[in-house]
């Protein structure tokens, strides 16, 4: 033991700081393990480690804005008839398709000629006007969409002026009931002017021979599919194929329509005929023939209006504070009336879903101006920010998203049953499954996989759902066969939310879903403050918040061997106060601001309770009071215009003043306190001067001096004296004085008293 304490007696100071740095980096990684949330959500519940390990929530670039969005299509159901309304929706979504092309390379677009249903009226097909139809194609095949490439895909009959669009396509696919017929079987007679406009149009794009855009508009017209001696095939019609009979040119011909007989294309015709550039009969085959990764549908919902759109990003906890703050700038984009379009960027793990109910209700029913609110989870929607993401239409999902299991806040079955009109509502609106919903909010709930026997109906719900309202309960439990209970404990991946219906669709990027829902780019953030968004990201930064606790505990141990309060003590503060924001206060940046001007406070008031004088904490406790006044009175950082330098010049002068208040705060309860009765017996007024010297003397005899007295010892020089009733300590003027002698006081310097024989 003494060896190890010599050892120890012996280290040098560099020594010492390393041991003290070590400390601090192990005890800093105890604390920062012990708070994580991963670490709680791992021993809280051996499930939630589960779904961590699988989850594939990207942790950069989470909203995928720099994925390749050329490898993506986009696919347009084209309605039967096409109407003038419908004809202004489209070449909206195609305009914006082509704005959104900034680097150059086409967008594909795919536009679904979908096969008649099973009680359609059938009869109403090919009633599309020329007018219309012309519309459409004419733009199509001008300048303004030259960033678009349209695939037409025909999978049932197209007739009628229906047509006119797909000859003014870059490409054309067909299934294999695709069939392609008279174009003007609505015409009376025959217009030279819709003749004109089909060969034109056609005649851009090259896909269709002439002769078989003449027999498509001619219903009269004979068209035939000759083979001449020279070994080539050609279309021919009425007095070119007459020509080529006469001649002897022709060794076979396959007629396609005759007089009586109007012109009706199916797939292999046109794929033989090199006019379709394949037959595919599912997406995956589409999009592998035009060399794209997927082909994504176009929000069908859109209203003809230009959406106008924001973004805001629900990233990090959610909580009352936050909450308010989104809900108070997401109203402020909707005063002008511009905005009719929300995209909600989601990656969260909830936190409050008194808070997520009050938003998701919101999104779930917008109001006018608002049109759209559609939904992005980029990484994970955990817990209640699953609700949110639910009541978002459309809601696509990252392919690596995560949409609900065990979250922020811990929700019990009373908890969802408080919120249950509110789910019922949003299950309404958005059209998913209420049951569902509850199962992602309420980890015990147990839903199942219903079949109508009669009908083959899926229904999702939970016994006491099926049963609800039911007049006879055994016969509606006969009516449904019980499946397969659906796992939502864990939550789901997007490919599972996809099949149950939960979200609408998977998407790469932030690029794709604006382009979905109607918008050229991706809108602007909700707040123009950048600053802001980097301070709540460092906020969201385990790595930062370990790297404070381990800087504050070795600038602790630090302070620790240094006598007073100095800049390592100052430092240690900061920082324990940034891991207490990052941790306990969701980092959001108004807690920030809060806490600068709270922490400022503080740190003045221990420079002049604790450690009187102006040192560190004072100079750096009235710069965290100036920055958080500053940062709270203003809605921006650096300013950029005159406006914006003007608050600043306000809000520095408002801090300045707040300062001299204090100060003067001080100086004035000083002075007035030892006049105010109840204040004045608290104080303690420091005597004069005089009095001070007076008090602080060890003897004063100044009362002898001219006294006479009696030597009580004999004085050689130094002895004892007697004045009236006091005996003194004196020294006689160097004498000697025997016993008994009468003296006299002729001097007094402090306590020393010099006598003198006296004869009376």
């Amino acid at each position: 033991m003494k060896a190890a304490t010599a050892a120890c007696g012996q280290a040098t100071s560099t020594n010492a700081m390393v041991c003290r740095s070590v400390m601090a980096f192990l005890f800093a990684l105890t604390v920062a393990v012990a708070t994580s949330p991963e670490t709680f959500a791992a021993t809280a519940s051996p499930a939630t480690a589960e779904p961590a390990a699988q989850g594939g929530a990207p942790q950069d670039g989470g909203d995928g804005a720099d994925a390749d969005p050329g490898k993506v299509g986009y696919t347009i159901e084209m309605p039967e008839p096409l109407t003038a309304a419908d004809t202004t929706r489209i070449l909206a979504q195609l305009q914006r398709l082509a704005e959104s092309s900034t680097d150059g390379a086409r967008v594909t677009v795919v536009m679904r000629y979908a096969a008649s249903e099973e009680g359609e009226d059938v009869a109403s097909r090919g009633n599309t006007s020329f007018e219309d139809a012309l519309r459409l194609a004419r733009a199509m095949t001008g300048p303004e969409l030259r960033r678009v490439r349209v695939v037409a895909w025909v999978q049932g009959t197209v007739q009628g002026h229906s047509v006119l669009p797909i000859l003014a396509s870059d490409l054309l696919l067909v299934s294999a009931g695709g069939v392609i017929a008279d174009a003007s079987q609505n015409e009376t007679s025959a217009d030279e002017t819709i003749e004109v406009s089909y060969r034109s149009i056609a005649a851009r794009r090259g896909v269709f021979p002439a002769e078989v855009v003449q027999a498509l508009v001619d219903p009269g017209a004979e068209l035939a599919r000759v083979s001449k001696v020279d070994g080539s095939e050609v279309f021919a019609v009425g007095e070119t194929l007459a020509t080529l009979r006469s001649s002897g040119q022709v060794t076979s011909e396959s007629i396609w329509s005759t007089s009586e007989s109007p012109l009706r294309i199916d797939a292999k015709e046109l794929r033989a005929a090199r006019i379709a550039s394949g037959i595919v009969n599912s997406n995956d085959q589409a999009s592998e023939l035009l060399d794209l990764a997927a082909l994504n549908p176009l929000d069908a919902q859109l209203t003809l209006g230009e959406p106008v759109g924001v973004l805001m990003e629900l990233i990090g906890s959610i909580n009352s504070g936050r909450s308010r703050r989104w809900q108070s700038n997401l109203t402020a984009t909707l005063e002008s009336g511009e905005i009719n379009t929300w995209v909600i960027s989601i990656d969260s793990s909830g936190g409050s879903l008194s808070q997520s109910a009050t938003l998701a209700g919101w999104f779930a029913q917008p109001q006018p101006p608002l049109q759209t609110v559609a939904g992005y989870i980029q990484g994970e929607a955990r817990g209640d920010a699953a609700l949110i993401a639910i009541a978002c239409r459309p809601l696509l999902m990252n392919p690596n998203g995560k949409l609900g299991g065990p979250g922020g806040e811990a929700i019990d079955a009373s908890m969802v049953i408080r919120n249950d009109e509110l789910i019922e509502q949003i299950a309404r609106s958005t059209k998913r499954p209420a049951a569902l919903i509850r199962g992602l909010l309420d980890p015990e709930l147990e839903v199942y996989r219903y079949t109508n026997r009669k009908t083959g109906r899926i229904r999702y719900a939970t016994e006491s759902d099926l049963l609800r309202g039911a007049g006879d309960v055994d016969s509606e439990r006969e009516r449904w066969q019980r499946g397969e209970r659906i796992e939502l404990a864990a939550g789901l991946t997007t490919a599972q939310a996809i099949a149950l219906g939960l979200a609408d669709g998977e998407s790469p990027s932030l690029t794709d879903v604006s382009r979905r829902v109607g918008l050229s780019e991706i809108p602007p953030p909700l707040t123009d403050r950048k600053m802001v968004r980097f301070v709540e990201k460092l906020g969201r930064s385990h790595a930062l918040a370990f790297l404070l606790l381990f800087i504050g505990f070795a600038a602790l141990s630090t302070e620790a061997n240094a006598p007073g309060l100095g800049i390592p003590g100052f430092v240690a503060v900061i920082c324990f106060a940034m891991y207490f924001w990052i941790k306990f206060l969701a980092g959001t940046a108004e807690w920030l601001e809060l806490l600068a001007f709270s922490l400022g406070l503080i740190c003045i008031a221990i420079e002049v309770f604790v450690v009187p004088g102006f040192g560190v904490f004072g100079i750096g406790g009235i710069g965290l009071t100036v920055l958080g006044i500053v940062l709270m009175s203003q809605t921006f950082i650096v300013p950029r215009n005159v406006y914006q330098l003007e608050v600043l010049t306000q809000s520095i002068w408002t801090a300045l003043f707040a300062g001299f208040g204090l100060i003067g705060g001080f100086i004035a309860f000083r002075m007035l306190m030892p006049h105010v009765p109840l204040l004045g017996g608290l104080t303690m007024e420091p005597p004069d001067s005089a009095a001070v010297n007076e008090a602080e003397k060890l003897a004063d005899f100044s009362h002898l001096q001219g006294q006479t007295g009696v030597a009580t010892t004999p004085l050689r020089p130094a002895g004892k004296a007697r004045f009236g009733d006091q005996i003194v300590q004196v020294v006689s003027d160097g004498t000697t004085i025997s016993s008994g002698e009468p003296v006299r006081v002729c001097e007094v310097r402090g306590t020393r008293v010099v006598v003198e024989a006296f004869e009376s």
